[in-house]
């Protein structure tokens, strides 16, 4: 089988598209998809794996940047539209267009590689690790009250450019602040308002609320839809929480409340939110918000280990040497000299003997903080060439906050 991956072209955009929604097993007009995707995707990271004139397989990325622990935001690729033909399975395309897009990452200096992973079992042989949480929170609004009193106002607006602004600041002015987050690509926002038509699914239509602080300044907001139910005649709806950020969490607070409080509704159901939510904590009744649909969120795999472990920052001190088994670095492995500390990190290449190997997709799923290394290492195995590196290892990673990416992508 010659096999060819590379950019896809425009011209060839729904056969793109048609190799795509089969894949899924979906159906959508593929001209029209077609047609809208080719301005919003970075066309030089849209890759078509080719057998004999046949697009076969689909691979994107797009560039955005990762909130680390200690705020900083790194360069980043978010990996998406990932298939292989029902026909071409287990004949190397995925593995060959993997290749080329993480050379295409290391080339363009990105620290990281990020993406949600439809099936569990596919993406830790490539490096990558579950490096966050998302959980679904459902809350009985006729079976508790909220502490306390709503600070600040919530009113209802309506879509359009000053809605898209505001939102869209807030969102930003959030992201920085939260570990695990990335940036969104600046159409994103059209969708998510129901500004523009949607060309794979339904379009949004919804309702937007937005808190405003005490000077009257918009701190966060609120996408939700309602879906209609009656029982007995009486009203028995459930809001369908499409997202709610606030920059304090006075604002998060009153959006809560304010969403529970509205007549007819006995439900709110929030989807990929955080496990961690202090949603119960709210509540005069905390038994009202109940978790469901717990699992891995985002995945993180490592290209650039100095730098991710160098600018990321640590709540105690611990000089280690790490080295990371990936067969994708020209010695398959990457060791370094990891200095961290309040005070400040440096993380260097050394030919130091190491202290612990492990491999590059436990890493990935610790660095965020979120998950125990000594869980992670489980997977690939675990080299520990001083007694206890892999405790210190463990908790110069963790973090007391969670990580949380609410992007899906």
């Amino acid at each position: 089988m010659a096999l060819e991956i590379r950019p896809v072209r425009e011209d060839e955009t729904a056969s793109y598209v048609e190799a795509l929604s089969t894949a899924f097993l979906a159906r959508p007009d593929v001209e029209r998809v077609a047609r809208e995707i080719w301005p919003l995707w970075e066309a030089s990271r849209t890759w078509a794996a080719v057998v004999d004139g046949q697009i076969c397989g689909t691979f994107r990325s797009w560039s955005t940047e990762l909130t680390v622990p200690g705020l900083a935001c790194l360069p980043t690729a978010a990996v998406s539209a990932v298939t292989v033909l029902p026909t071409h399975r287990r004949r190397g395309v995925l593995r060959s267009m993997v290749a080329t897009e993480h050379a295409a990452i290391r080339e363009h200096g990105q620290v990281f590689g990020l993406l949600h992973a439809s099936e569990y079992r596919i993406y830790g042989r490539f490096g990558y690790g579950s490096a966050s949480r998302e959980a679904t929170w459902t809350l009985d609004a006729e079976r508790t009250t909220f502490h306390g009193s709503p600070e600040g106002s919530v009113e209802l607006v309506t879509p359009g450019e000053d809605t898209r602004k505001a939102l869209s600041s807030v969102f930003d002015a959030w992201r920085i602040g939260q570990v695990g987050e990335i940036r969104r690509p600046d159409h994103s926002w059209d969708f998510d308002l129901g500004l523009r038509d949607e060309f794979w699914g339904p379009t949004w239509k919804g309702f937007l609320a937005i808190h405003r602080d005490a000077a009257g300044e918009v701190d966060g907001y609120a996408r939700y839809r309602a879906d209609e139910r009656w029982e007995q005649r009486q009203p028995r709806n459930t809001l369908q929480v499409d997202e709610l950020h606030g920059l304090t969490k006075e604002a998060s607070a009153a959006l809560w409340r304010f969403l529970a409080e509205i007549d007819w509704v006995a439900t709110v159901k929030a989807s990929r939110r955080s496990p961690s939510d202090p949603l119960p904590w709210l509540l005069t009744n905390g038994r009202a918000a109940a978790l469901s649909e717990m699992g891995d969120g985002v995945w993180v795999r490592i290209f650039d280990v100095p730098r991710a472990l160098e600018t990321r920052t640590y709540d105690r001190e611990a000089r280690v040497v790490l080295e990371v088994v990936d067969a994708e670095a020209p010695s398959g492995r990457t060791r370094v000299d990891l200095d961290a500390g309040p005070a400040g990190t440096s993380c260097r290449p050394t030919d130091r003997s190491p202290d612990l190997t492990l491999d590059v997709a436990a890493l990935g799923a610790a660095y965020l903080g979120g998950a125990r290394l000594r869980d992670a290492v489980l997977a690939h195995g675990v080299d520990e060439h001083r007694n206890g590196a892999l405790a210190v290892v463990e908790a110069l990673l963790r973090t007391p906050d969670e990580p949380w990416c609410s992007t899906f992508f």
